[in-house]
């Protein structure tokens, strides 16, 4: 599932600073997408359009398995 959140990111900002981890949790897994300022506007969308279809595409393609997936959409610390 990861690689399906990573193809979708990179396809959004191919030039962009972002990393895409898996967090384990109790029946459910998040996947998290830490981008940088510049490009998160591009992978959230207007009015949150593209992370809505990004965390439907991941909910639809996971529905079988007895795990859950999340996809959380965070800004990345610079440092």
């Amino acid at each position: 599932m990861i690689e399906l959140v990573e193809y979708l990111v990179s396809a959004l900002v191919p030039d962009g600073d972002y990393t895409v981890e898996q967090r384990d949790g109790d029946g459910t897994t998040d996947i998290v997408v830490s981008i940088s300022k510049n490009d998160i506007g591009k992978v959230i969308g207007k009015q949150g359009r593209i992370a809505k279809a990004i965390r439907t595409l991941v909910k639809s393609a996971g529905g079988r398995g007895s795990v859950r997936y999340n996809v959380v959409i965070e800004e990345k610390n610079e440092i």
